[in-house]
């Protein structure tokens, strides 16, 4: 969610890259930098902290150029600090990037070992090395770009300039989102159209995998195999550019691909990659909180963010044997509940303005006990009358149906379990490692988990016939199974429940028959047998079944079972892998229903009354 602009323009570039990069502070951000073709060399000017840091740095050195590229950094790999900040620089390249480079380690001691010096802790610095590489190597610079591409692992969008080609600004993307703006006599790319909206509202934007060279006066736009290829280019009107839908029909549906950059972009303020460590953000006038002081955690949610928090409890658990209640808030507040020292109490919340959890957030803040509050909007109530804020960076989500916010709040509870386990001594530094290491490829998975949207489109016109349908699930699939449900009722209005695949049996299968679906969400975990047991029993009773699983469990699938292939990952981060399916599924019913997708009837987004 870190900001990017390139500009191939006719005008001073220093006053247009701030201008963008003021549009894009709504990200966060703590660091921002430029840099420039200047007298036909690369200039660079950084400087940590707020865009007036930049301004000021400007000021003392300016610079005379009109071709440019302007980052704000939200610190992922290295402390927030001048040297940290993007661009980064390698020889030739300068490079601004989003996302996070999975195999940056291994490329770094590669590149170490050929005798190049890094001078950040960043992963994106390897990316300039590469390119430079390949420059030393005789490519041509779009040819050294792409040997570039080829070798990085992870999902990033990335804007780059080599000295002493003048007219030159390469840019590409992979889960995280980059557009092509089309001026008169000049040319721009940017995370969005609010980066290039001070500039034209002409806009093309790139598909997964695509790169791009942009001159004077076009862009050449490539996709993943190397082949030409043209993009269509819309009319944004400026005013609308934060709240655009782009290429996509419906917000939900680019806010669902939108997951892998929203995911990221909160593993930033939890995660330490370079250390391996899972951290606890911190408040201003407090220390981060130690885990290790907890007894208990008492999780306070409405709807969607209740769900990701009963995921959660499976992993604070697990991970971390540290006893946790989930509980509706608009239940909680009405009832006595029982408190005991020592316990936390954590309010997740999209809006932060939830009224029932706000009221439950109030409740155990009178009677004394630490709270806590997961928002994504900073500035909530929640955010100001909880002791701790934890941050997710979900950045705007305008469909009513949460996507999102549901995945950016289960990677934040992901890296707080991790946090906690290691805080509370079960764990070890070398798994502590390990499990960042996974938390870190789920914005990869999840854009992995996309490729079966092409069978969801096919499966979703059946679906959308049913009055029906039932959602299983064991484990942490049980909350999916729940989200899944909750997502097809609030969109497609077609009946859904979802259940623990282990209660089958003890009353809802007296609902099945042949013209009730059954969605079966099944990892290839510890549980997947039992899972599989309750499928053969639904199946014998003649419904049809959909089964979400990956290539393991898909290979395991009885025949005549309909399978949705989900990507092949650690269990730690299989709740986010799947989410993207159930997401697709309900959309693409109600696409098939003709509802109001992003605005269905009876819901609003943020409940602020009973």
């Amino acid at each position: 969610m870190c900001g990017i602009i390139g500009i191939v323009g006719r005008t001073q570039v220093a006053d247009r890259v701030i201008e963008s990069l003021k549009r894009l502070e709504y990200r966060g951000y703590d660091s921002a930098g430029i840099a420039a073709i200047e007298d036909h060399h690369l200039v660079r000017r950084r400087a940590q902290g707020k865009i007036r840091a930049l301004e000021a740095a400007l000021k003392e050195a300016p610079v005379n150029a009109t071709v440019g590229i302007g980052h704000t950094r939200w610190a992922t790999h290295g402390a927030p600090s001048e040297r940290n900040a993007h661009p980064q620089m390698a020889g030739r390249v300068a490079v601004v990037h989003n996302g996070i480079i999975e195999n940056f380690a291994e490329l770094k001691k590669e590149l170490i070992a050929a005798g190049r010096t890094f001078t950040s802790d960043t992963d994106t610095e390897v990316v300039a090395h590469l390119i430079d590489q390949g420059l030393a190597d005789g490519l041509p610079p779009l040819a050294a770009f792409k040997r570039t591409l080829d070798r990085l692992e992870g999902a990033y969008a990335l804007a780059v300039l080599i000295d002493g080609e003048d007219r030159l600004v390469m840019g590409a993307r992979r889960g995280s989102p980059l557009v092509v703006g089309y001026g008169e006599g000049e040319m721009f790319i940017g995370s969005d159209a609010l980066a290039v909206g001070p500039f034209t509202q002409r806009i093309a934007y790139l598909n997964e995998g695509d790169y791009v060279a942009i001159d004077d006066h076009a862009a050449h736009i490539f996709n993943d195999q190397g082949q030409a290829v043209s993009r269509t280019v819309h009319q944004v009107s400026a005013s609308a550019a934060l709240v655009e839908k782009g290429a996509y029909r419906h917000f939900m549906e680019k806010e669902i691909h939108e997951q892998p950059d929203a995911c990221q972009h909160t593993l930033s303020a939890y995660l330490d990659p370079i250390h391996g460590r899972a951290r606890v953000p911190s408040h201003d006038s407090l220390p981060p909180l130690d885990f290790a002081q907890v007894t208990r955690m008492q999780i306070l949610a409405c709807g969607t963010a209740f769900y990701a928090a009963l995921t959660a409890k499976y992993l604070f658990e697990q991970y971390a044997d540290l006893p946790m209640d989930v509980e509706v808030a608009s239940e909680f507040r009405y009832r006595t509940p029982a408190i005991t020292p020592g316990t936390l109490c954590l309010a997740v919340s999209q809006s932060g303005e939830t009224a029932d959890t706000l009221a439950a957030l109030r409740w155990c803040k009178a009677k004394g006990l630490a709270t806590a509050a997961l928002v994504n909007n900073h500035e909530s109530t929640m955010a100001r009358e909880a002791d701790r804020m934890w941050p997710t960076h979900a950045g705007p989500e305008i469909g009513v149906a949460s996507t999102k916010a549901f995945t950016a709040q289960v990677c934040a509870l992901t890296a707080l379990a991790i946090a906690a386990a290691a805080q509370r001594g079960r764990i070890d530094a070398a798994e502590e490692a390990r499990l960042v290491q996974v938390l870190m490829e789920a914005p990869r998975t999840i854009l992995k988990a996309m490729d079966v949207e092409t069978d969801i489109k096919a499966l979703a016109y059946e679906l959308s016939k049913a009055k029906d349908v039932l959602y299983l699930g064991r484990g942490p699939s049980y909350p999916l199974a729940l989200e899944g449900a909750l997502k097809l009722k609030e969109i497609s209005y077609i009946h859904a429940e979802g259940y623990a695949a282990g209660e089958l049996k003890h009353g809802p299968i007296a609902l099945v028959d042949e013209a009730t679906p059954i969605i079966v969400i099944a990892p290839s975990d510890s549980l997947f047998d039992k899972t599989m047991s309750n499928l053969q029993e639904v199946r014998a009773r003649g419904a049809p079944v959909v089964l979400i699983a990956d290539a393991d469990g898909a290979a395991r699938a009885p025949a005549g079972v309909r399978v949705l292939l989900a990507p092949v990952c650690d269990p730690l981060i299989a709740p986010l892998a799947f989410a993207t399916s159930i997401q697709l599924l309900a959309y693409h019913v109600a696409v098939q229903k003709g509802t109001d997708v992003d605005q269905p009837r009876n819901l609003a987004k943020s409940v602020t009354v009973e």
